[in-house]
C-alpha cells in the first residue's frame, strides 16, 4: 500500500508588484491555514516518508511549515521540474520514487494538483484549494505501479472545511 497527500500551497501574497511568481510568499491568512492543516495532519499522526515539493517561495514555506509541525526530520527534496508541472510530469516524478516510501507528501500547485489528483482517484475533486489536503491510497507494491492504478481517496480536508467542524 503506498499513500500520496496531494498539499496544494498555503494562499500566496499578490500584494508586492513586480515580484516575480516563483518568489511571492505567503499571506497572513494563508500562514494562519498552515497551522490548522499542520494541527489537523499531526492529530491524524500522519507523517511522510517523504516530502517532493515545488521550488516556489510559497510552496517551500507550505512543506517546511507543516514538516516542522510534524516533526519530519528528513530534508525536502526541492525540484524544479516540480514548478508549474502538468500532471505527466508530476506522475513520472511519483513513479521514479524508492519503493521503501510509502507515505508521500506532495507539495505543488493548481491546476496540475487537481488534475493529477482526478487522474488517480476513484472520484472527481471538483478543485483542490488552498492548502486543501487530498490523500490518495493505491494497492501498489512498486511506485512505478502507480500509472495503471486507480487509488482510492482517504480523505480531502481544507481550511474551510475545517473551520466548520
Amino acid at each position: 500500500m503506498k499513500t500520496i497527500y496531494f498539499i496544494r500551497h498555503a494562499k500566496s501574497d499578490w500584494s508586492k508588484e513586480n515580484i516575480a511568481d516563483l518568489d511571492r510568499g505567503l499571506t497572513k491568512r494563508g500562514s494562519k491555514d498552515l497551522k490548522s492543516m499542520s494541527s489537523y495532519l499531526l492529530k491524524k499522526k500522519i507523517k511522510p516518508d517523504l516530502i517532493l515539493s515545488s521550488p516556489a517561495l510559497r510552496a517551500k514555506k507550505t512543506a517546511k511549515k507543516i514538516s516542522k509541525k510534524i516533526k519530519y526530520n528528513k530534508d525536502i527534496k526541492y525540484m524544479d521540474e516540480l514548478y508549474m508541472p502538468d500532471p505527466k510530469t508530476i506522475l513520472d516524478i511519483l513513479s521514479d520514487q524508492k519503493n521503501k516510501n510509502k507515505n508521500i507528501f506532495l507539495v505543488n500547485h493548481n491546476p496540475a494538483l487537481t488534475d493529477l489528483a482526478n487522474m488517480l482517484a476513484d472520484e472527481k475533486i471538483d478543485n483542490i484549494p488552498t492548502l486543501g489536503i487530498v490523500a490518495i491510497k493505491f494497492d501498489i507494491k512498486k511506485w512505478e505501479d502507480i500509472k495503471d492504478h486507480k487509488g482510492n481517496i482517504d480523505f480531502f480536508v481544507y481550511p474551510k472545511l475545517l473551520k466548520k467542524s
